[in-house]
């Protein structure tokens, strides 16, 4: 079995499974956000939040993780000189950041402190879609 192409697989599925959590959580907040003085409906949104958040998106983060890094280990380490792997590590350390912005965001829909508007999570979740859009892209092209 190719072990190149069995790290790949699972790093795709792990990423994907990581980018719709991504894109799905901050759409919660909106709805959480707009139904904060509905207790029952903020506690439902604050259980789908917990359980994206804990039981998805960190296990999917840290595969994607796990899976890249035995990926650029299969490849060697040379692989660092590329300037396309350098550009994709920096957009994958910030949407990183993002996952754990977000966690912070669940934390405080928790403890009653969001400060923040529907409106500020409607914008934020377009964060994830750029940097999935141009890491796509910086892999597909491979810039020198």
């Amino acid at each position: 079995m190719n072990t190149y192409l069995l790290f790949k697989s699972i790093h795709l599925i792990a990423v994907i499974s990581w980018m719709a959590g991504l894109l799905y959580l901050p759409r919660i907040f909106v709805y959480h956000a707009e139904n904060i003085e509905n207790i029952n409906s903020s506690n439902i949104f604050k259980t789908m939040e917990k359980k994206l958040f804990y039981y998805i998106m960190t296990p999917a983060m840290i595969l994607s993780w796990i899976f890249g890094l035995m990926l650029i280990f299969t490849l060697g380490f040379s692989v660092f000189n590329e300037l396309w792997i350098q550009l994709k590590l920096i957009f994958v350390i910030l949407l990183t950041i993002y996952h754990f912005y977000l966690g912070k965001c669940v934390s405080n829909f928790v403890i009653n402190q969001n400060n923040s508007s529907s409106k500020f999570y409607r914008i934020i979740n377009e964060i994830p879609t750029i940097l999935l859009i141009i890491i796509v892209f910086i892999v597909v092209f491979k810039p020198l």
